[in-house]
C-alpha cells in the first residue's frame, strides 16, 4: 500500500431509510468504523465524550507548545493505520523512514557511551538484518549467534496455535539460549516499546505475532513512521474534516449512559438531553466501559473483559534552551531512559529543543512525585546526552496515562472479545479486541475495519473496496 494522497472518501450512494448506525467512542476505532460505515452509504453518529477525537493519542497545549499526551509511532507493515492516514489525507505528516534505522545507544558501556544501530539492508528476510546484527556492539559475539537462531526458531512458530498465548515469551527466550544481556538489548528493546510488557510479562504469541510480523516478514516491515505535527492534527483536526466529509454527525461532549434494544429490535443508545435511534451500535471504548453498557446476553462471558488486565506509559517532557540531541530518535541501553524523541519542529517551538521520553511498562513510576522524576531523568539525560550538561532546562514536566493499553499477559488472548456480540446489531471495537494484534494504532483501526465489516453484512451494505485494501496489503 502506497503512502501516497487520496482524495477525500464519499458516501457509496445515499443511505437508504433504516440504515442508521451509533458508534460510541471518537478514537482511532471509532473514527475508523464511522468513515467506513459512511462510506458505505450509511447515517451514523459518533458519539465521544472528550471534546476531542483521538482517544489516547492527542495533542494539548502548554506555554504556547502543542504538546502530544504520548510519543506513537507506527511501522510500514501497519497497512490499517497507514489506509487510516490515507483517508484522512494525513499522510504526508507522518511519513516512514526509507529504511529501518535505529540508533541505540548504552549509557553504561564499560569504556563509556557506545553507539550501535538496528538497520536493514535490501536483502531477503533474514539476511536484511545480519550484517546490522552482526556488527551489533551491544551483544557478545556468542550472544548474537543465539539470537540469530532465536529469531529462526521465532520465525517458524505457527501463530494461530492456542498455546503461543498460555506461555510467556521470556521463558521462551531463555529456552532459547537467549542471555539477560540479549533480552535486554534487543528483545525488550523492541517488546516492551511496542507491547508495553517486559518478556516474561507477555504472552509468547502476541511477543511472537510483533517480531514476526515486524521482524521477520518482509524486508521493509519494521520501517518507522511517526507523525511531524501534533497527533491532534491528525486524530482529530484532519480526522474530524474526513467525518464531515462523509457526512458523519460527530457529537464531542457527548458521554453515553446506555445501549439497550427496544422492542421492534432497532436500538436506543441514551446520552444526556438525547435519545438516539439506530439499526446497528458499535461500542469502541475501553473493556471497562464495554462492560458497563453491554446489554445482558451480549456476550457469554462479560466478566471477562474485567479480567483484561491494563498497563501504563509514562512520558517525560524536557525543553532545553539549545539543540542538545541531533537525531530524530534513540533508544537507550544501561539507564532507565528508554525511547527519546526531538519533538521541537512537531510542538512549535523557536529556539532550544525539545526531547519527550517515552516509558512504556511503567508500573513503578506512574505515580511517583515531578520532583522525583525531574531529578532522575535529567541526570541520566546527562549521562546519555552531552549536549544537555551545559544547557539550561526551560521546561520539565509528565504525562502519565495509567491505562494506556491492554496487558500482554499470557491467556489475555481468550478474553479478547471478536467485533460481533450475540445480540445482532451490536459491534465491539478497540486495541483491546481480538484483533491479533498488541495495543497499538495499527490494532484499533483494523478493530475499526472489522466492526464496520460486521456490521455492514448484516445492514445488507456492501464493502468499500479502498477500505479493505488494508487486509490485502497485509
Amino acid at each position: 500500500m502506497t503512502q501516497g494522497k487520496r482524495p477525500q472518501g464519499q458516501p457509496a450512494d445515499r443511505p437508504g431509510p433504516g440504515r442508521h448506525a451509533v458508534v460510541v467512542g471518537g478514537g482511532l476505532a471509532g473514527t475508523t468504523a464511522a468513515l467506513a460505515l459512511a462510506d458505505a452509504g450509511v447515517h451514523v453518529t459518533l458519539l465521544e465524550g472528550r471534546p476531542r477525537l483521538g482517544g489516547l493519542a492527542f495533542s494539548f497545549s502548554r506555554g504556547g507548545l502543542t504538546v502530544d499526551n504520548g510519543q506513537h509511532v507506527y511501522l510500514r507493515c501497519c497497512t490499517a493505520y497507514r489506509w487510516f492516514l490515507d483517508r484522512i489525507e494525513g499522510a504526508e505528516l507522518a511519513p516512514l523512514q526509507n529504511r529501518l534505522d535505529v540508533p541505540v545507544l548504552d549509557a553504561a558501556a564499560p569504556e563509556g557511551r557506545r553507539l550501535g544501530r538496528l538497520r536493514r539492508d535490501a536483502l531477503p528476510v533474514p539476511l536484511h538484518l545480519g550484517r546490522s546484527l552482526a556488527g551489533y556492539p551491544h551483544l557478545s559475539l556468542a550472544e548474537r549467534a543465539r539470537v540469530g537462531r532465536a529469531a529462526l526458531a521465532l520465525r517458524g512458530l505457527d501463530l494461530n496455535d492456542p498455546a503461543l498465548d498460555e506461555r510467556d515469551f521470556g521463558s521462551w527466550l531463555a529456552a532459547h539460549g537467549q542471555s539477560a544481556r540479549a533480552v535486554e538489548a534487543l528483545w525488550d528493546l523492541v517488546g516492551v516499546a511496542t507491547l508495553n510488557a517486559a518478556a516474561s510479562d507477555t504472552s509468547l504469541g502476541l511477543a511472537a505475532m510483533v517480531f514476526k510480523t515486524g521482524l521477520l516478514s518482509d524486508p521493509a516491515a519494521a520501517d518507522i513512521g511517526w507523525a511531524r505535527v501534533p497527533l491532534g492534527e491528525l486524530h482529530d483536526r484532519l480526522a474530524r474534516k474526513a467525518l464531515d466529509s462523509a457526512g458523519v454527525r460527530t457529537a464531542l461532549r457527548s458521554r453515553v449512559t446506555s445501549v439497550h434494544t427496544d422492542v421492534d429490535g432497532r436500538w436506543s443508545v441514551q446520552i444526556p438531553g438525547e435519545t438516539l435511534t439506530a439499526d446497528a451500535v458499535v461500542l469502541a471504548v475501553p473493556q471497562r466501559e464495554t462492560h458497563g453498557l453491554l446489554p445482558p446476553g451480549a456476550l457469554d462471558a462479560p466478566e471477562r473483559l474485567l479480567e483484561i488486565g491494563t498497563a501504563p506509559i509514562l512520558n517525560v517532557h524536557v525543553v532545553y534552551d539549545r539543540p542538545v540531541l541531533n537525531t530524530p530518535f534513540l533508544a537507550a541501553l544501561g539507564t532507565p531512559v528508554q525511547w527519546v524523541f526531538d519533538r521541537t519542529e512537531a510542538s512549535g517551538l523557536r529556539g532550544g529543543q525539545y526531547l519527550a521520553l517515552s516509558q512504556s511498562a511503567a508500573q513503578h513510576e506512574i505515580d511517583e512525585p515531578v520532583a522525583v522524576l525531574r531529578e532522575r531523568y535529567l541526570a541520566e539525560l546527562e549521562r546519555l546526552i552531552p549536549g544537555t550538561r551545559g544547557a539550561m532546562v526551560r521546561d520539565f514536566f509528565v504525562t502519565r496515562e495509567r491505562t494506556a493499553t491492554f496487558a500482554p499477559a499470557p491467556g489475555v488472548g481468550r478474553l479478547r472479545p471478536g467485533a460481533r456480540t450475540n445480540v445482532p446489531g451490536l459491534y465491539l471495537a478497540g486495541a483491546w479486541t481480538a484483533t491479533g494484534w498488541p495495543a497499538t494504532m495499527e490494532s484499533a483501526v483494523r478493530s475499526g475495519v472489522s466492526a464496520a465489516d460486521a456490521a455492514l453484512g448484516a445492514l445488507g451494505r456492501p464493502r468499500p473496496r479502498r477500505l479493505f485494501a488494508c487486509e490485502e496489503a497485509a
